[in-house]
């Protein structure tokens, strides 16, 4: 590594002014520290925010639960009260790495993490996402690649925990300057999907603070295929939610994750499932109209049937 400085914040205001524009905020580290080691990030200072005032508590609420942004994966895993609300985004957290990783690594990390593609993290090569004039993954290797994007660039998103926040309509605080600016999960990401350079819509200095799910006594449910069946990234994700009554959905949300920069949702697949009773000619529907801009590449066309089987079961499951 780089040499850098360090420093342990004691306040939101406090961490923004250490980190300025040209540091990092440390929390589990496993992204970051990775980045670091391979010369991909070389900030000027690390700010630890891990005993940040009230950060790392999940809050139930009548209207919305609050989780801080240094609350660790495994306290979602293992959040009894939140697997009964939030089934998705228990699911989504049990799914991430291995339990010693769930251990450390925190919901902010998850949701801030940076690209997975190996030309991005190979230290000897600049590619588009790096500043480069070109995405190797293109005519490359792109087995684990996007089917969508807005830019030249096809990494994929690949936070398991974006993709059940999105499904539940959640949103994410963010200190920017001296105030606290509320985004969606679509809002959040936004930003990857024109900017081949951006992993998500944060800025330099930019803290994550908590996250807000609202309750809507919504089903939902998160599915995942991956090569191996545990400490593996998704190949396709899936997550659903809605309320069910008489059999019919209403609210109903469907996001898929690993194959876009961006978690992938398509509002016109929502509204074909409003007011309906599911059968397999609707999950299909659904599963059409997410898909039916999809531009596989040399090495990823395998990802469409995995997302229209996901799609199917991860509906199926709102129902049973």
């Amino acid at each position: 590594m780089n040499s850098f400085q360090y420093a342990t914040a004691a306040s939101a205001a406090g961490a923004r002014h250490l980190a300025g524009d040209n540091g990092r905020f440390l929390a589990g580290g496993i992204d970051l520290l990775g980045e670091m080691k391979e010369y991909i990030a070389q900030p000027e200072i690390l700010v630890n925010i891990k005993a940040l005032h009230g950060l790392d508590k999940i809050e139930p609420g009548k209207s919305a639960w609050t989780i801080g942004t240094n609350v660790t994966i495994s306290q979602l895993e293992e959040h009894a009260e939140l697997k009964r609300v939030f089934p998705a985004l228990q699911q989504a957290a049990a799914e991430v790495g291995s339990k010693q990783i769930r251990n450390v690594a925190t919901v902010g990390g998850n949701l801030a993490q940076h690209s997975r593609c190996w030309y991005y993290r190979h230290r000897d090569i600049q590619c588009l996402k790096k500043g480069g004039d070109t995405c190797y993954a293109r005519n490359g290797e792109n087995k684990y690649h996007s089917l969508f994007t807005g830019n030249t660039c096809i990494s994929p998103v690949v936070s398991n925990l974006s993709v059940a926040l999105g499904a539940l309509g959640a949103a994410v605080l963010v200190q920017r300057g001296d105030k606290p600016l509320r985004l969606s999960i679509g809002e959040f990401y936004a930003k990857a999907w024109d900017n081949p350079t951006a992993h998500n819509s944060l800025e330099p200095g930019d803290l994550i603070l908590k996250i807000e799910v609202p309750v809507q006594q919504q089903r939902s449910a998160y599915l995942q295929i991956s090569e191996k069946s545990a400490f593996d990234w998704a190949l396709v994700s899936c997550a659903a939610a809605a309320k069910v009554e008489g059999g019919k959905m209403s609210q109903a949300r469907v996001v898929l994750g690993a194959i876009s920069n961006v978690p992938h949702e398509v509002q016109e697949a929502n509204e074909v499932l409003e007011g309906k009773m599911l059968d397999d000619s609707l999950a299909g529907k659904a599963a059409d109209l997410l898909l039916a801009k999809a531009q596989a590449h040399s090495e990823n066309g395998y990802k469409v049937p995995i997302a229209r089987a996901l799609i199917r079961r991860a509906l199926s499951s709102l129902v049973v």
